[in-house]
């Protein structure tokens, strides 16, 4: 099974380079691009003021990281958390360039730009000249957007697994995924719960299926 670490940032800005920093960083892990339900989540404080143009886009206000956790006292987690699998995110550059240089603050390395999967860049490959933002992918897969009033890097991060599914093969592939998943479990004697679904059959149905059978030579459909 492959791991992988989808995450997100909100920031109070988009310059990290002069001054602005992360407020709010949130990361799911995905095993074989399936969700699980581990997650790394941290709201902090950017040791600056939030600009009212920011908190319109995201929501999060001064008051809201007020007494919050600073970078520097998350960061060992979320390394943590990251390990060494590849890293997933819509317009991963920006993301990327945020963490690095909290990381840099703090002295430590920058993020590996070789882990990066970028969301964006999958998105315009599969619909060139088309919009390819978060909410527009949301609806052209048909995903439900009421819950994303503002940008929240954790809803951000459910979101987008469910993009990057469809991105990446979509959900029957998701099906066949979850079914080489439950296989994997099995050899550890894991449980995988499945819930059986009753598919009504018309008589119509019923009667070309009888009328298929009866073209067949000793159909094993009729044997005791």
């Amino acid at each position: 099974m492959s791991r992988s670490v989808l995450f997100d940032t909100e920031t109070t800005g988009f310059e990290p380079l002069t001054g602005d920093r992360v407020i709010e960083i949130a990361a799911i892990e995905l095993i074989n691009d399936l969700p699980t339900e581990k997650q790394f989540y941290a709201l902090l404080d950017p040791e600056r003021d939030i600009p009212s143009d920011s908190t319109k886009v995201h929501g999060i206000t001064n008051a809201h990281v007020e007494g919050k956790p600073k970078f520097s006292e998350v960061a060992g987690q979320m390394l943590e958390f990251f390990g060494d699998s590849p890293l997933v995110a819509h317009n991963a550059p920006f993301d990327f360039a945020f963490i690095s240089a909290e990381l840099e603050r703090v002295g430590r390395k920058p993020l590996d730009k070789s882990r990066m999967i970028d969301t964006l860049v999958l998105a315009k490959q599969r619909f060139p000249g088309m919009p390819n933002s978060l909410d527009a992918l949301c609806r052209r897969f048909e995903i439900d957007l009421s819950a994303r009033t503002t940008h929240n890097a954790l809803l951000d991060c459910k979101l987008l697994a469910e993009v990057y599914v469809e991105l990446t093969g979509g959900r029957q592939r998701g099906l066949v995924l979850e079914t080489e998943q439950g296989l994997a479990f099995a050899q550890y004697d894991v449980p995988v719960s499945r819930t059986s679904r009753l598919i009504a059959v018309s008589e119509e149905q019923l009667a070309a299926h009888a009328e298929f059978i009866g073209k067949l030579k000793e159909p094993v459909w009729l044997k005791e």
